[in-house]
């Protein structure tokens, strides 16, 4: 086990794995479970406000480890690529008063009618150099986050480590550097490649868990597993990526309505204890 002070020191939870609770029941719930570390959602923030969640955290002792998301950078009419560009300045600014320095991008879908990936992700691209010297102004980095294929078509045209890192690469990587997602990853027999590619640049922003179970549920986007219900390694997804170099937090950002049907301590120590058996 590799975790420093404590086995659960890295351990950050995202509240989307909790969605049942509010920020306050967020914050007490992790300050009694010993977990010091959190990763938060944009909506849920903007609704009880940003200054607000950013002193209730602090008061409570809690480290903001990510803010998502940013993204969805791929449309055609200039219009709505404005709308985007100010939306994401919006985000990058939230993260900084959050006082994270790790914006999530979700780069997404292709616009209606198109086919045209290799578009959609150079207007990814061009979307970060516009994004990327703002939010290096404030102290954020923008970490691309690649999604499995089958979401592709609607939320992310981005869909492996290696294109997040083609897409990454044009920039200093303290401005963009990569999530790895273990439930979009595992399956990709040149992840290990590319997680050690984006160590070795120091391009690794981000680490964060789910499981893969089947049958995937309809709509597929709340399919994600509590740790060992499914078929991802994680211990071997883990050792690849402190081998690349990184030690920062861990994330477990699960979206599972069976989750948020449940009481959420029970929940939080499932977590905790699934956590400290299949990654660690």
């Amino acid at each position: 086990m590799n975790d420093s002070v404590t086995p659960l020191s890295r351990l950050s939870l995202n509240q989307e794995t909790i969605k049942q609770w509010s920020l306050p029941e967020l914050a007490d719930g992790c300050v009694k479970a010993g977990i010091g570390q959190v990763g938060l959602w944009r909506a849920p923030v903007q609704g009880y406000g940003v200054g607000r969640t950013a002193r209730l955290l602090s008061d409570a002792g809690l480290t903001v480890t990510s803010l998502c998301r940013g993204g969805f950078l791929t449309a055609l009419d200039p219009a709505d690529r404005a709308a985007a560009l100010d939306d994401n300045r919006r985000a990058i600014d939230e993260a900084a008063a959050l006082s994270t320095d790790t914006l999530v991008l979700v780069s997404g879908g292709l616009p209606p009618g198109s086919r045209d990936l290799y578009g959609a992700r150079e207007r990814v691209g061009d979307a970060l150099a516009e994004l990327a010297p703002y939010a290096a102004g404030r102290g954020v980095r923008l970490a691309i986050e690649p999604l499995h294929p089958m979401f592709a078509s609607d939320r992310c045209v981005v869909s492996t480590l290696a294109q997040a890192l083609d897409l990454a690469e044009r920039f200093p990587a303290e401005q963009v550097g990569v999530v790895v997602d273990t439930y979009h990853v595992w399956w990709d027999d040149r992840a290990p490649a590319q997680i050690a590619r984006a160590g070795a640049a120091g391009r690794i922003h981000s680490f964060q868990l789910a499981d893969w179970i089947t049958p995937l549920p309809a709509g597929v986007l709340l399919g994600r597993g509590q740790l060992g219900d499914g078929t991802v390694d994680f211990r071997a997804l883990r050792t690849e990526v402190e081998a690349a170099g990184f030690d920062g937090p861990i994330e477990v950002e699960i979206f599972n309505e069976t989750l948020w049907a449940r009481d959420g301590s029970e929940v939080l120590a499932e977590v905790a204890e699934r956590y400290l058996q299949h990654a660690c």
